[in-house]
């Protein structure tokens, strides 16, 4: 199914993107050396509920799942880089770790990730990982616009992480979004510009750009959900929320603060 929001439901949607990105950047600052992830689940649940939202993960059962996932939030950390299942893990310092969190409030759905390093130490190839999915992200929001095909926003992603030196999985990529949260159409990381979908105002889609520093392969963790380098190797996701307008793309998953 591909959805196209009402000028009523966008206005909804941006509630539901700021509030995500708020939970984001609150988790980030209490994401210290000696943070446990099953803290960072219970203070998302906390903050979803508060704010008289939904998790969308939390009874999520997909067929790739080993479901329903039973938590708030996925926390990634080091080697993991997709659906990582919050388990009894104290956060160290120079860990890289990505929290990926969707809600869905007043009936839309929001999805957004950030990835970051925890503490003082600042490994290169962490950096590196962190920036060149960053990199990519913004430039797959420029290529969205009316009129726009999917395409044109793989290969603008796909351009920047390829360039950046990094293996592109296309298993896993963005997807339409709203009232529930995964849509077509399907946005894999890479592609050709000027294929698939014709994009248009109130479309909804979640990009995220992810990588892996020396692979493409994932295994899947003993838990049924975690996603790894089949190497072993770190990883980073980052994920925004955009609304294709009559003018180009607009970025729902911004924090308040952030916003002009």
């Amino acid at each position: 199914m591909i959805e196209i929001l009402n000028p009523n439901d966008l206005a909804r949607a941006r509630e539901t993107g700021a509030l995500v990105a708020d939970i984001l950047q609150t988790i980030k600052s209490r994401s210290t050396v000696g943070t446990n992830l099953l803290d960072i689940d219970r203070w998302t649940k906390a903050m979803i509920v508060e704010a008289g939202a939904v998790s969308c993960y939390v009874d999520y059962a997909p067929s790739f799942g080993r479901g329903p996932f039973g938590h708030y939030i996925c926390t990634a950390v080091n080697d993991a880089v997709l659906h990582g299942r919050p388990h009894d893990y104290t956060l160290a310092d120079g860990d890289l770790l990505t929290l990926d969190l969707a809600v869905s409030k007043d009936g839309i759905a929001a999805d957004s990730a950030i990835s970051f390093i925890v503490g003082d130490s600042k490994p290169a190839e962490s950096v590196a990982l962190i920036d060149a999915t960053e990199r990519a992200l913004q430039a797959g929001i420029a290529a969205a616009g009316p009129g726009a095909r999917v395409g044109d926003i793989s290969y603008a992603i796909g351009s920047v992480l390829s360039e950046a030196g990094y293996s592109i999985n296309t298993e896993f990529g963005g997807h339409g979004i709203g009232s529930t949260m995964h849509q077509d159409p399907h946005v894999a990381n890479t592609g050709r510009p000027g294929r698939g979908y014709k994009l248009r105002p109130g479309l909804l889609l979640a990009l995220e750009p992810w990588v892996m520093a020396d692979t493409a392969q994932l295994v899947t963790d003993a838990d049924g959900w975690t996603l790894r380098s089949a190497t072993g190797c770190r990883t980073a996701h980052s994920e925004h929320t955009i609304a294709i307008t009559d003018d180009g793309a607009e970025i729902l998953t911004l924090p308040r603060q952030a916003r002009p």
